[in-house]
């Protein structure tokens, strides 16, 4: 039998305290490489902490945090960031740069393109070759503020994987896309299913339309514990997202893509109709 994809993230019995409340109660996820895991639930449940855990950028107060093979609280986190692509539309950049400067930025790890920092000509050519990859050919030289949102999506994924992560993180990437612009980017991650097949990803979002379908996994979390965790269409079903969201919500799915719409309860057939006392 073939070997299991190694492990890129384990959390396990992992709680996280702010003060004196507890954020996650003895949390546990593994994700393997090649694996494209959602993470759902409504606001407050306690997704944006785990993917701080993620991007190892907090530490849990209890349990154990491994990123690619290393436990957060024993390895140098400056080294290990590289290793992982972050893409937050809610991206700070606030001067014009171009495309492909704001692609390299993802080789700095730096929101701004540093001032003493020069790429190579092959660094520049991979900008290049990734912002064609994603959609945005001809828009090499555009400046960050001509942009569209949806354009601006794409030239972060691009910037995340401009590093050759091991681990992406997508914190609601289709955060004030329209229906268009939100669809192009969601092709655009089930792209990087072919283009980087061993390539691990996560995706935070609140909307089960919002997921790729290339999407392998699921975790539901709900008031910091986890609700269901594993195949996503073990876990994506009308009973299970019903209880995560405390509220009826019938889950469809068809060709490779989620829905999800309020389940109505037919009303109490009347006293006195046939088949009722």
């Amino acid at each position: 039998m073939p070997a299991e994809p190694a492990i890129v993230l384990a959390l396990a019995d992992v709680t996280y305290r702010r003060g004196a409340t507890e954020i996650l109660h003895g949390v546990d996820l593994t994700v393997r490489a090649g694996e494209h895991w959602a993470l759902l639930g409504p606001n407050g449940a306690g997704k944006s902490t785990i993917l701080g855990f993620c991007g190892a950028e907090t530490h849990p107060t209890s349990g154990t945090v491994e990123v690619l093979g290393k436990r957060l609280g024993r390895v140098e986190l400056q080294a290990l960031r590289r290793r992982i692509g972050h893409v937050d539309p809610r991206h700070r950049l606030t001067s014009a740069l171009t495309v492909t400067d704001v692609v390299l930025t993802g080789l700095t790890g730096t929101i701004e393109r540093p001032m003493r920092w020069s790429p190579s000509p092959a660094q520049v050519a991979r900008a290049r070759e990734l912002v064609e990859l994603l959609g945005l050919a001809g828009h090499e030289d555009s400046r960050w503020p001509t942009l569209s949102q949806g354009e601006r999506g794409r030239a972060l994924i691009a910037r995340a994987l401009i590093s050759e992560p091991d681990l992406l993180l997508l914190d609601e990437p289709t955060t004030g896309l329209d229906v268009a612009a939100r669809e192009q980017l969601l092709d655009t991650l089930d792209l990087l299913s072919e283009t980087h097949p061993g390539l691990a990803s996560v995706l935070v979002t609140h909307h089960l339309e919002e997921l790729p379908a290339s999407t392998s996994h699921a975790l539901l979390l709900r008031d910091g514990a986890v609700v269901a965790a594993g195949d996503v269409g073990r876990v994506l079903t009308t009973d299970r997202v019903s209880a995560c969201f405390a509220h009826p919500i019938e889950v469809g799915h068809a060709d490779g893509r989620w829905s999800a719409r309020t389940h109505r309860v037919s009303p109490t057939s009347r006293v006195g109709e046939p088949g009722r006392p």
